[in-house]
């Protein structure tokens, strides 16, 4: 198998390849700017943190949410935190609009019936920037 060269130019095939390559990474990588969040701190055999996310729909397409894959990485951007998680997605959240809301507290309601004490919701005032994300 040969070996590529990702300086583009070199060869057009490469840099076909190179693109196709690029493009599957991004699909992976996904962005989502939640209307509320929270973050979860999951205790147990595999102990880490995440983003329960909510927005909040319309008439035609209802409220959602989403947990992320684990975060491994915040980042301040300016009004809001930038959450990366272990799946290459990230998580762009309003520093103001850190609560339950209708949209995922239900979600929450569910992981504190099913796991206990296991998880904790973090408080808000919580200094994200210097969180030590990977429990060991």
């Amino acid at each position: 198998m040969t070996k590529l060269n990702w300086i583009r130019g070199d060869n057009p095939v490469e840099d076909a390849l190179r693109d196709e390559i690029e493009m599957k990474i991004k699909m992976e990588m996904t962005d989502y700017n939640p209307d509320n969040w929270v973050i979860i701190k999951i205790n147990g055999d595999d102990p880490h943190y995440r983003v329960l996310a909510g927005w909040s729909g319309g008439y035609l397409d209802g409220d959602s949410w989403r947990m992320n894959s684990g975060i491994t990485r915040a980042e301040d951007a300016g009004d809001r935190f930038n959450f990366y998680g272990s799946s290459g997605s990230c998580y762009s959240c309003g520093k103001e609009s850190y609560t339950l809301r209708m949209n995922n507290a239900h979600i929450w309601a569910k992981l504190q019936e099913m796991h206990g004490d296991k998880v904790e919701m973090m408080p808000e005032d919580t200094d994200w920037l210097n969180m030590d994300w990977v429990i060991e």
